[in-house]
């Protein structure tokens, strides 16, 4: 084509120009990735939208810090419900003061004690807003998968060769590093230190006092041998998703035998091998509440405790309210005896006599006794608010007789129950008195047949001198209060929450540890004091010790002396 001047070849060059860079552009935009989809959302009606990263971090968090008390699936236990139809209803400023404050109930000041952060917080109360995820179930080929003897029995120690005082070694709990800590208890010097599952709830030592099991929060159970030159791993298992429980059997003739595991998720309790953890039977705990007659689906297993008067293990079924006895003298055709007791059973130990089973109803605000030799319910009695005892507290009182005592989650009562039906039986099975200790949020409570001193620790209380302080009550002198001890400030650590937890004492009982409890990448400590003065006797500190937390001295776990 023929251009007839200048100014109609400038507009046709810069047209062509402009369809040219048009098309670079285009070529160009063709060439590039597609934009990044949008992040996966989760949403539940009258929920905040969450994304699903969001979403699974706060699931990781909630079984880390909240399933033990709130449940799994959130219908609440020890801790009260949070479904979507109660927690959309208090809206999010109340969600997120209550995680960061915490309550006088029990519930932990997870903000202001920097365990979470307040972005962390946000989330958590995004999260419990929406319909809880249901985990997978577990069963015996979920479960021997897991399974590894890792030394076999054969091969094994016939007689102990290491130099240890077994008898009073401390099985330290570090719960958020994943690890036991096995404490001498005379040099007070780390032995070892043994990988474990996730948040080990307890430790508990076999009748002949060769194998220590430890249980985490993950369900992962962990046997060591005590014998060998030094504290060895010899097997583990996994069993379930969530677990609180295990116990070794320790009826004459079937000492080491047996261990049992009761996990929280799946509800149920798994036999085992005493020796090589091989899994035997699984049992579901699912079932009707004794209350209401409701099903419920999510019956976890709490306290097992092994009965010494029948070759039985004892179990507690948190929210149906049922404690089972397990007899294991004919393991391929189990004999389960459910007895009626009350929601939602949770922890407990014996009375002085080994004979009844002394155990809280934190829902009921009760604590069931159970006749391990009659096999029946002896008593429910009526307690303070959500009794938690951990294991209780045994001891003479001046007026009546053998007591066992429980401290409170939900106050700061302490609750004296007579245990002698012979000699005292006007007392028997009823709250005598009622101790007045610092306030809400114990976690445990421990004495000693050499002691005349009873510790109450005020952990999860959200005043920071609560819960770094342990109260002490004379046992001859129970109408003169307590006195406080600073365990926290005894440990000369200066930052972080510094949660004072579970008082333990040695085999002689004239010595009692204490847990310094503090981040995890914050120095914690152990606190060891006189029985006799209540004079700081020992720090224990050493890099190694991370988020101490429950404490477990062989001769005392083994024989059930508390």
């Amino acid at each position: 084509m023929l251009i007839r001047n200048r100014k109609t070849f400038a507009l046709t060059f810069a047209t062509l120009c402009s369809a040219l860079a048009l098309a670079v552009t285009h070529a160009a935009r063709a060439e590039e990735p597609a934009s990044k989809p949008a992040a996966p959302m989760v949403k539940t009606a009258g929920a905040p939208d969450m994304t699903q990263a969001d979403f699974d971090a706060a699931k990781e968090i909630y079984f880390q810090r909240c399933a033990g008390c709130h449940g799994v699936l959130r219908k609440g236990a020890t801790g009260k419900p949070l479904t979507p139809d109660i927690t959309q209803g208090r809206g999010q400023a109340y969600l997120e003061a209550l995680i960061t404050y915490g309550s006088p109930g029990g519930m932990p000041n997870w903000g202001t004690s920097n365990a979470l952060t307040k972005d962390q917080i946000t989330v958590m109360a995004n999260f419990i807003q929406h319909t809880a995820p249901t985990p997978p179930e577990w069963g015996m080929a979920e479960t021997l998968k897991t399974w590894k003897v890792l030394v076999k029995p054969e091969d094994r120690p016939k007689k102990q060769i290491s130099k240890l005082n077994l008898e009073n070694l401390f099985s330290v709990t570090l719960r958020d590093d994943g690890k036991i800590a096995l404490i001498d208890g005379d040099s007070k010097k780390i032995v070892k230190l043994i990988e474990t599952g996730y948040a080990v709830h307890i430790s508990r030592i076999s009748a002949s006092g060769r194998y220590l099991l430890v249980i985490g929060r993950d369900a992962k159970i962990d046997m060591i041998d005590l014998w060998p030159a030094e504290p060895t791993k010899v097997a583990e298992i996994k069993v379930g998703i969530e677990a609180r429980s295990v116990e070794t059997s320790k009826f004459k003739g079937f000492e080491d035998k047996y261990a049992i595991a009761g996990s929280y998720w799946p509800p149920q309790f798994t036999i085992m091998d005493g020796e090589t953890l091989e899994p035997k039977q699984i049992v579901s705990t699912r079932g009707m509440t004794v209350d209401k007659q409701e099903y419920h689906p999510e019956p976890r297993v709490a306290a097992i405790i092994a009965s010494h008067e029948w070759p039985e293990f004892i179990v507690n079924v948190k929210e149906t309210g049922k404690v089972l006895l397990v007899n294991y003298q004919d393991i391929k055709n189990l004999t389960i005896t459910s007895i009626d007791a009350s929601p939602f059973l949770h922890d407990g130990g014996w009375d002085s006599t080994h004979r009844y089973f002394m155990t809280a109803a934190n829902n009921s605000n009760k604590v069931a006794v159970i006749d391990s030799k009659e096999r029946k319910l002896t008593a429910l009695v009526d307690v303070g608010k959500i009794p938690h005892p951990g294991r209780g507290a045994n001891f003479n009182h001046p007026k009546y007789g053998p007591v066992w005592a429980t401290s409170h989650l939900g106050d700061g009562g302490i609750s004296v129950i007579g245990t002698d039906p012979i000699k005292h039986p006007q007392y028997a099975w009823k709250q005598v008195e009622s101790l007045k200790g610092q306030g809400g949020g114990s976690l445990f409570i421990k004495t000693h047949p050499n002691s005349r001193h009873l510790y109450v620790d005020t952990t999860l209380n959200p005043d920071a001198k609560l819960s770094q302080s342990v109260a002490v009550f004379n046992l001859d002198k129970l109408d003169a209060g307590y006195t406080a001890l600073p365990i926290a400030e005894y440990s000369g650590i200066k930052d972080g929450a510094l949660r004072v937890v579970q008082p333990e004492y040695n085999k002689a009982g004239d010595e009692v540890w204490f847990s310094v409890w503090n981040g995890q990448t914050e120095e914690s400590a152990l606190v060891v004091i006189d029985d006799k003065t209540l004079k700081l006797k020992s720090v224990i500190k050493d890099k190694r010790l991370i988020t101490p937390t429950g404490k477990f001295n062989v001769y005392n776990t083994q024989y059930d002396i508390y």
